[in-house]
């Protein structure tokens, strides 16, 4: 069987895609015939007629047949980049997200003063996934050390291969545990995007989140805030002297989380606001 041509393809996926009632067809078509075939967006702008092998538009028509039944891009991919790093995902991890860059862009300042007076420093990312975060951070400071906690055995094993690709490895290190209970030692910073979207919530997400995003990493509880009281009663035995913590919130949830982190003793210091200018990353001191 012969191939097809690129700009073909491009059509072809976005047509399907449309006319299935799929919210971005345009994104979504360029990104998996891009990936199925390997070429870029500049080869579809230069080389329309470019003649792509059949095991290729195999694969496209595979990828989108899973898009129609409401698997998201980026898991029929398999990665997916934040803060300019590529990402494995698995079962167990949650899809790194732009709105979590907020975070590290929030917490990356404290770190690098903390290397500058101790010419080291040390974090951990509690509920890990993908490693996102603390690779992240990693990757921008030399001087950080990092350690990974997570529940789930696929995320640390993702993580780490995540570590390895970035490149950090050597300073990164993947713990299995229930949030604190396996921790041991202190830290500088402790980083977390947790679980907080409240229970009853859950049924009314989009399909994609509700199908395919482990339900571990959504259920924040009854009010979405259980893993806030978990962090802040926790932590202040984990920190340094002048250490933080750095957490991810849901829209809305400042002023709960703000109390639920004054009651042990933390005062917010600053706040961060995502790409839709909902307050998101919030840091705090003892």
């Amino acid at each position: 069987m012969g191939g097809e041509a690129l700009a073909a393809l491009h059509g072809r996926a976005r047509k399907v895609l449309r006319e299935a009632g799929i919210a971005t067809p345009e994104i979504d078509a360029r990104l998996l015939v891009e990936w199925a075939t390997g070429t870029t967006r500049l080869d579809a702008l230069s080389r329309p007629e470019r003649i792509i092998p059949s095991d290729a538009v195999g694969t496209l028509d595979r990828a989108i047949e899973r898009r129609l039944k409401g698997e998201p891009v980026y898991r029929i991919m398999g990665e997916r980049s934040f803060y300019g790093l590529g990402f494995r995902l698995s079962p167990e991890t949650l899809e790194p997200r732009p709105d979590t860059e907020t975070l590290v862009d929030l917490v990356l300042p404290f770190l690098k003063q903390r290397v500058a007076e101790n010419g080291v420093a040390d974090v951990i990312d509690l509920g890990t996934g993908t490693g996102a975060i603390a690779i992240a951070l990693l990757s921008q400071l030399e001087g950080l050390r990092a350690v990974g906690v997570d529940i789930a055995p696929g995320a640390l094993a993702i993580a780490r291969e995540n570590a390895l690709a970035a490149g950090v490895s050597r300073r990164f290190a993947a713990l299995r545990s229930d949030w604190f209970a396996a921790v041991t030692g202190k830290f500088d910073l402790i980083v977390s995007n947790p679980p907080y979207i409240p229970r009853h919530v859950i049924a009314t997400l989009d399909r994609e989140v509700r199908e395919h995003d482990p339900l571990l990493a959504l259920d924040g509880g009854e009010d979405g805030l259980d893993f806030y009281k978990a962090l802040a009663s926790g932590s202040g035995y984990h920190l340094y002297e002048g250490g933080a913590v750095g957490v991810e919130i849901g829209a809305g949830q400042l002023p709960d989380v703000e109390s639920i982190f004054a009651k042990h003793g933390f005062r917010l210091i600053e706040i961060s606001r995502d790409l839709s200018g909902h307050e998101r990353a919030l840091l705090f001191r003892l």
